[in-house]
């Protein structure tokens, strides 16, 4: 595939370690990402397409963080140094959305001008910890998490004021507390400041509402190609009970609800399926249910019911799934599951699971969701076969 060209250098590249810029060119890299994929899962999958990659693969995520911190008497934010906690000041990502860029530097000025102290790792004392912006690709929705390691906010209100006035575009303002020692971002609590306390976006169609911790894929023009390659694998028509497991706020189930007869979207965080919810509720989607449990013990607690599935998909997290998942997967006897990788290694594990169980990989379509990292997602399509 042909790609745009970018003249810039990144000036952190073999810093940060976040990503791989300049080290070989776009294409020769969805190359060896297949070789990759191949290497894993080759001896499972009969078919295995190119690397679906993007035209330009810059600026991409919507979703932006950053850990403040000083050199000196000055705030900086930025990144951790690849297996360390030294903060690599960032201004100006290739691989992150611009405004985003834009306002945590702005933030990090702000910081500075109101004398707010920065969080130590080591002693456990100061104020602000982290911050994480996140983007409405198609409705330009703009939401800033503020971290702090307490309740309390010296010059709370004039600090927004001032940093809604220079960047205007922004929709809402959220104050996350992590109180803990701990290297997690986000803690429990979150205040809202400005705004709503939510933003959305649309993905084929549909609009999604998405909170400060809400899993949402950090890449929007590629989560729609992803997203179509699973309703293409699934080969629905209409009559069918799809399973959307680990479905996070909704997303997959909710884009194969037209083709389907009927979606049960199950995931364990009760905060997603809230917005879970909320999102079928304003897209007036009639045939889709969202339950919080484990989605483990609710498809075998299906089984036993006598309850059966014709389509399975499932999106774990980079560990991937567990055999225990595999056996009640299974058990509902499902003509299809689809299995969302984000990690080739623990995938080529599952596939030995599910193939134990009857269910043999007939097709594998790659997307590029993250350019210049080591990452890759890919879409496996399983059938059952009679033994």
């Amino acid at each position: 595939m042909g790609s745009a060209v970018l003249t810039e250098q990144c000036p952190y590249a073999g810093k940060c370690g976040a990503c791989h810029i300049g080290e070989k060119s776009y294409e020769q890299e969805l190359k060896e990402k297949k070789k990759w994929v191949v290497s894993h899962i080759g001896k499972y999958c009969n078919k295995i397409h190119d690397v679906a990659g993007m035209y330009y693969p810059y600026y991409y995520r919507n979703k932006v963080q950053a850990v403040f911190g000083r050199k000196k008497d000055t705030v900086v934010a930025g990144t951790y140094a690849e297996g360390t906690h030294t903060i690599i000041p960032v201004n100006g990502c290739l691989i992150e959305d611009v405004q985003a860029s834009a306002i945590i530097q702005t933030v990090t000025q702000l910081i500075q001008s109101f004398k707010l102290w920065i969080y130590n790792e080591d002693t456990g004392r100061g104020l602000m910890r982290h911050i994480l912006v996140r983007k409405g690709a198609a409705t330009k929705q703009i939401m800033v998490v503020l971290v702090t390691a307490t309740v309390e906010f010296p010059h709370k209100n004039h600090f927004i004021a001032a940093l809604t006035e220079r960047h205007p575009e922004i929709t809402t303002i959220i104050q996350n507390i992590n109180i803990k020692q701990t290297s997690m971002v986000l803690g429990e609590r979150n205040k809202i400041l400005y705004g709503q306390g939510y933003i959305e976006d649309v993905l084929l169609g549909l609009c999604f509402r998405i909170s400060p911790g809400s899993f949402y894929q950090v890449n929007s023009a590629q989560t729609q190609v992803l997203y179509k390659k699973v309703i293409q694998a699934a080969a629905l028509t209409g009559s069918e009970t799809v399973i959307d497991a680990y479905c996070g706020i909704g997303t997959i189930g909710m884009c194969m609800h037209a083709k389907a007869g009927h979606v049960i979207g199950i995931e364990l965080n009760e905060q997603a399926v809230k917005d879970a919810r909320e999102n079928a509720k304003r897209n007036h989607l009639k045939k889709i249910q969202f339950v919080a449990a484990d989605a483990t013990e609710y498809m075998t607690q299906m089984s036993q019911n006598g309850m059966r599935a014709d389509v399975i998909v499932l999106d774990p997290p980079r560990s991937g799934s567990t055999e225990e998942f595999v056996r009640a997967a299974a058990s509902l006897k499902p003509r299809c599951i689809i299995y969302v990788s984000c990690n080739p290694e623990t995938l080529g594990r599952d596939l030995e699971w599910f193939r134990r169980k009857g269910y043999l990989a007939e097709e594998a379509w790659i997307v590029d969701m993250f350019s210049f990292t080591e990452h890759v997602e890919s879409v496996i399509m399983m059938q059952l076969v009679e033994k």
